[in-house]
């Protein structure tokens, strides 16, 4: 048995003719969710005799119109391909955040591919077209058998998905909707307006955005879920790599928004936050449902995580939809610029002549990044 407390799920399994069967159990938004799983052994020769394949290259970006909008308002999803010969790794990338990379190799005029990112594991079946489309398939069933039936059912009792993806430059040519912009997806309700937040950290004290250590400063504000995987992927950004390495005039928040069931112990938060090493103030803002109540100063706010650069002066002046993990390649690449670039224009303005004033000490003062 498997714990992995920084998602809450637990994975159990036992060794039967010489496979691993077992299941997985995860409390995602306040449901549980079981997968089960067969795995079996590493293969040296097999992993050869597909690494000698010639596969055809869908190396690249591609896109993938939906028949009907998704719960977010988008018409179109991105499908990132890194390749190497016979061995993909994939990722599709919503508004909110990527799956993570499925990897696999190609056999049998496919290839298969699987992914598990402690919380939910996922296969998805890609097959080339004479076209120059891809077919996707998306659901459990596909790794053992052909997509032939687009609406089987998958293990966990889901139908599977069946997409098709074009290149960007056929897409345009044939008029097919574009992915959302994750710079315009959600906005501020007014340029002007102060953002303002108080909330409780995970030892119960009040933080807000009058705190010295949030006052007169840049700050990126993070709206956010323990039970959201892009918001893992977020949290080692910022924690690792991010344009917040700690410097004079810049400051870190998180407003957590946790399923009511982990409001008591916020077990999944502290071993979040252990484990991504979160040294900016975690901020406990509610419950999920709460979100748009409790920050009103956004429209169109429905995406985990959401992220917002405030300038010194406290106002919203830009908001980053959703995330992509390293798996999204040059797009990971790009948002990464972005954030710096954000973060370096916030820096360079002139703090307010008030904030400029040495406050007091405040022993609960947030940590100056």
């Amino acid at each position: 048995m498997l714990d992995i407390g920084h998602y809450l799920t637990r994975i159990t399994a036992h060794l039967e003719n010489g496979r691993l069967v077992g299941d997985v159990v995860a409390q995602n938004r306040g449901a549980r969710s079981e997968y089960e799983f067969v795995a079996v052994r590493h293969d040296p020769k097999a992993a050869a005799a597909a690494a000698a394949v010639q596969a055809p290259s869908i190396a690249g970006n591609w896109e993938i119109p939906l028949s009907d909008p998704s719960a977010k308002g988008e018409k179109a999803f991105r499908f990132i391909v890194e390749q190497k010969g016979a061995e993909v790794a994939a990722s599709i990338l919503r508004v909110d955040g990527d799956t993570g990379a499925y990897s696999g190799v190609f056999k049998n005029g496919a290839w298969q591919l699987s992914h598990f990112d402690g919380s939910r594991p996922g296969v998805i079946e890609v097959t080339p077209q004479a076209d120059g489309t891809l077919r996707i398939v998306q659901g459990g069933a596909r790794a053992q058998r052909s997509a032939a039936d687009a609406y089987a059912a998958a293990p966990d009792g889901r139908a599977a998905r069946v997409f098709t993806a074009y290149r960007p430059e056929v897409a345009r040519a044939k008029g097919l909707p574009q992915p959302a912009n994750h710079l315009t997806h959600s906005t501020a309700r007014d340029a002007g307006e102060k953002f303002t937040f108080s909330f409780p950290d995970l030892d119960g004290r009040l933080r807000s955005h009058d705190d010295p250590g949030f006052k007169g400063k840049a700050v990126i504000a993070v709206v956010t879920g323990t039970w959201c995987p892009n918001c893992h992927d977020e949290a080692q950004y910022l924690g690792r790599t991010g344009p917040q390495v700690p410097r004079p005039g810049l400051a870190v928040v998180a407003l957590n928004f946790e399923e009511v069931e982990q409001q008591q112990s916020l077990q999944r938060a502290r071993a979040f936050v252990s484990q991504y090493n979160v040294e900016y103030p975690y901020l406990q803002a509610g419950s999920p449902e709460e979100m748009w109540a409790k920050v009103p100063q956004l429209v169109n706010l429905n995406t985990w995580p959401t992220t917002l650069f405030i300038g010194r002066d406290g106002t919203i002046r830009a908001v980053h939809s959703g995330f992509g993990s390293p798996a999204t390649g040059d797009f990971y690449a790009k948002q990464d610029k972005e954030f710096t670039s954000r973060v370096e224009q916030l820096l360079a303005e002139k703090a307010p002549v008030a904030a400029e004033t040495p406050a007091p000490a405040d022993p609960v003062a947030v940590a100056d990044h």
